[in-house]
Formats: structure tokens, C-alpha cells, sequence
């Protein structure tokens, strides 16, 4: 096989997403508007967009050895996602998500199962040689001890480590700073920056976590779009407007799709734009992993004016 572009260590789940109105009680069934059994977690989802969109990608992480294991690996395998190293653990899978997702705004809420962080990869399961085969390697902080292993063979073998650090509304949880410092292009969901950092502007967070490490900072933030803060430049990407459907994995998408900019040696700030679209096109479909080929998200960007 052809060496892989971009190479993912971290979390893959299985997604059952209810979307609906209003929550429901005990007291109070809700029926569902829709339904979808899919894919998810963010270094799988990212994995999927990035393959969709044409990089070679593979996937690094854990699965048990039941049905439901199997549906996720055959999810990764059909979107194109090499699968070989995945490590299998003698039990049933245990990364299944609840999405229950609002059927006029698209928000979601995730309910995941308790044991999804047990068991997690170790250093001495990975495969060097394969993950540092790859230009890129995508870390969602996920399997911390192998995560913080591979980021430091990629860098011995001179190549790039992208992490998606996700939106944080309290303290940032042991060993992700240190992941940081091993970081070449960080994209992170709103709030995490200045966790990091202390600082609670959005450029002044930006200018401080490229201290710790980064030489890319990018702060998503929804609707409102990203903020890129590079040692040369600073700029804002707006969203591209969309009937929302689904939030779920919106975040995950960008961070494949920003790869796959990279992969193609974009300037960033059409890396960010492309990131955006693709999202953007995302948001309109229920899953995750509703994610378009390139040549559709190229089409959505010319058909608002913008050529790549």
C-alpha cells in the first residue's frame, strides 16, 4: 500500500444520533424527526473527511471484538481510512455516543459510555515506522501516553503533528499542555486558548499558545468562524451562512479538511477558507460524517464567488 498523508491517533466511536425536538422525560416520551447510525469521535471523523476529500489517511487507535466494533471498522474501511493498525482489545466496544441532536438549531448533546476512556493504547503498541511514514500526524489528546509518544517521533523524523484540542469551558486535563509543546498547527474550539494561556482576548490567547510551541494557532468558534494566528499574520475567516441541520463533527471536519489543505501547499488563509466550506457543507446533513468529496466543496465555493 501507498504510504498514508496523514496518519490519526485517537478516538473512533460509533454515533447514535436522535434528532429532535425537545428532550425527553420520564414523564414525557419525545418522537424522533430523524435518525442516523454512524460513524464519530473526532480523529475518526477528521480521518473520514480528510479520505473524502482525497488524502491517504489511516487510523491509529482501539476497537473491541464485538459487532459493534466491527460496524465502526467497516465505517472507517468504506470512507477509504486504512485500518491496519488498529489495535483490538478482547471485549465489547466501548467508544459508543448518544447524540441527541435539536431539530431547529442543530446543537447536539453527547452521552457517551463511562468505559470509553478505560483500556487506552500504549506506547509500546504503536508502530513506529507507519505512523512517521506520514506528513501529518492528527492527535485529538485521546490515548495521551502514545499520543504524546508519536508527536515526539514525528518530530525526530522532521515531520508535522495537528492537534484538535476542543472547545473547554473549565481546566484543561493533565498532560495536554505538554501535548501542546509538541504541536506544529493547533486547532482548538472556543475557550480552550485562553485556558491555555490565561488570556481571554482571542489574538492575545493566539499569540501566547504559539509561545508553547504551535507555529499555527487556529480558534474556531462556530458561526463566528476561526481566527489563525501565525508569528507573520493574524486574520479572520467568517462561517459561510447554511440552513443548520446538524452541528455534530463540524469541528472534526474542519481539522480534516484543514489537513488537506496543507497536504496541498494552500497559503492559510485559503486553507481556512476551504476548512470553513467544507463545515459549512457538513452542517446541512445529519452525522458526523456527512462530509462532501472535494469536488463538491469546490463548486460550493465557486458558487459564492471564491476560486482555490
Amino acid at each position: 500500500m501507498e504510504g498514508m498523508e496523514v496518519v490519526g491517533l485517537g478516538l473512533s466511536t460509533i454515533d447514535v444520533l436522535l434528532r429532535l425536538k425537545d428532550m425527553p422525560t420520564w414523564e414525557r416520551p419525545t418522537p424522533l424527526a430523524d435518525f442516523r447510525l454512524g460513524g464519530g469521535g473526532p480523529v475518526g471523523t477528521a480521518l473520514v473527511a480528510a479520505a473524502r476529500l482525497g488524502a491517504r489517511a489511516g487510523f491509529v487507535g482501539t476497537a473491541g471484538n464485538d459487532e459493534v466494533a466491527n460496524l465502526k471498522l467497516q465505517l472507517l474501511a468504506r470512507d477509504g481510512v486504512d485500518i491496519s493498525r488498529v489495535t483490538i482489545r478482547p471485549e465489547a466496544e466501548t467508544q459508543l455516543v448518544l447524540v441527541y441532536v435539536h431539530e431547529e438549531t442543530g446543537e447536539r448533546i453527547f452521552c457517551g459510555t463511562r468505559r470509553a476512556y478505560a483500556n487506552p493504547l500504549q506506547p509500546d503498541e504503536l508502530d513506529r515506522a507507519y505512523i512517521t511514514s506520514a506528513q501529518y500526524l492528527h492527535l485529538d489528546g485521546f490515548h495521551a501516553d502514545a499520543a504524546l509518544q508519536a508527536a515526539r517521533w514525528m518530530h525526530e523524523a522532521g515531520k508535522k503533528v495537528v492537534l484538535d484540542a476542543g472547545k473547554t469551558k473549565g481546566d484543561l486535563y493533565p498532560g495536554l499542555r505538554e501535548l501542546v509543546k509538541l504541536t506544529d498547527v493547533l486547532i482548538c474550539g472556543w475557550g480552550f486558548a485562553p485556558a491555555l494561556t490565561g488570556k481571554t482576548d482571542v489574538w492575545e490567547a493566539g499569540r501566547a499558545a504559539l509561545e508553547l510551541g504551535p507555529s499555527v494557532v487556529v480558534q474556531t468558534d462556530g458561526a463566528n468562524g476561526s481566527y489563525t494566528v501565525t508569528a507573520e499574520e493574524e486574520f479572520h475567516t467568517p462561517a459561510f451562512p447554511v440552513h443548520v441541520v446538524d452541528t455534530t463533527g463540524a469541528g472534526d471536519v474542519f481539522h480534516g479538511a484543514y489537513i488537506v489543505g496543507l497536504l496541498r501547499g494552500w497559503d492559510l488563509r485559503r486553507v481556512a477558507i476551504f476548512a470553513s466550506a467544507v463545515s459549512a457543507i457538513k452542517c446541512t446533513r445529519l452525522g458526523g460524517r456527512s462530509v462532501p468529496r472535494y469536488g463538491e466543496a469546490l463548486a460550493f465555493l465557486a458558487e459564492r464567488g471564491i476560486q482555490l
